[in-house]
């Protein structure tokens, strides 16, 4: 086999590099989360469920840093404008 292949100028470590600001990482998730995910952006007409999942994440992070009070209010005023 070492006569057929040379690997001398290979290199370790991934295909494609990973864009700046990202890490690669692996997780698990449930598949009826990878579903819905996965639906959602078909439903959409496109893109890229891993997109989704990072946008919902960083949505849920910049949510819990609104106090509870300020939440609450804000919900209220949403509500009573769909009232009106």
């Amino acid at each position: 086999m070492k006569r057929e292949y040379d690997f001398s100028g290979g290199k370790r470590g991934a295909v494609i590099a990973t864009p700046r600001g990202k890490t690669r990482i692996t997780i698990r998730l449930d598949s009826e989360i990878l579903d819905w995910f996965r639906l959602q952006v078909e439903h959409a007409g496109g893109g890229n469920y891993q997109t989704l999942i990072n946008e919902c994440l960083r949505r849920h992070i910049e949510s819990s840093k609104e106090p509870f009070e300020k939440t609450l209010r804000r919900v209220i005023r949403e509500e009573l404008r769909r009232a009106s």
